[in-house]
């Protein structure tokens, strides 16, 4: 079900791209969409911390799709490359620290302030998560030198809480108003994706 509605994601963004480099004339680059995203998510965080949740979350949904809308533009203009994935991958993880410390500061403000260390968890197992994955990735390019970028990254991507899952998990928890929930659903099954690729990685190592 995950895998089917990523096509359908990634298919509608694939049409959104058309329009937009056809409307533009190319002159919009996929760099231009990731960072404009990330820019997008400084307001995002602020909406949580002051506990407009609502907006936080269309917004948030809005603006996550721009991850899937520059990998589509970046193959339609021909300009996929290792330092656009460096740039997609590294604002992600920025993302998620924008975000959990807006999350941060709404629990900190709430009716139990020490739920707020469940932020500072969830941020730490997602980062970790990315972590694991990038020097496995690492690990793994130096001893395979046969496997491309791409390739690696499917190899090691997934798991029960990768980034779309996690920013799914928070979207809902904003829209329901059950921020902290899903704060503390992604702090621990974040964690436990970090040591599934732990796993995965050690065993393509060994």
């Amino acid at each position: 079900m995950l895998h089917h509605s990523k096509q359908i994601v990634r298919s509608g963004m694939s049409r959104v791209a058309v329009q937009l480099n056809r409307i533009t004339h190319g002159k919009v680059t996929p760099n231009m969409v990731t960072i404009s995203g990330f820019i997008m998510h400084v307001p995002i965080a602020l909406l949580i911390g002051l506990g407009y949740n609502l907006w936080a979350a269309l917004l948030l949904l809005i603006f996550g799709l721009f991850d899937t809308l520059d990998g589509e533009l970046a193959r339609l203009q021909k300009r996929d490359s290792p330092k656009g994935m460096l740039l997609d991958a590294s604002t992600d993880r920025m993302k998620e620290v924008l975000i959990y410390s807006g999350a941060g500061y709404a629990l900190a403000l709430g009716h139990h302030p020490a739920t707020a260390a469940w932020a500072a968890a969830a941020c730490g197992a997602s980062l970790s998560v990315s972590y694991v994955k990038a020097k496995g990735e690492a690990a793994v390019a130096a001893s395979r030198t046969e496997l491309t970028h791409a390739q690696l990254n499917r190899l090691f991507g997934g798991g029960l809480l990768s980034f779309e899952i996690r920013m799914v998990v928070l979207i809902v928890g904003l829209a329901t108003d059950q921020l902290p929930a899903a704060i503390v659903t992604i702090a621990m099954l974040a964690g436990f994706t970090a040591l599934q690729r732990l796993v995965r990685i050690s065993r393509q190592l060994a």
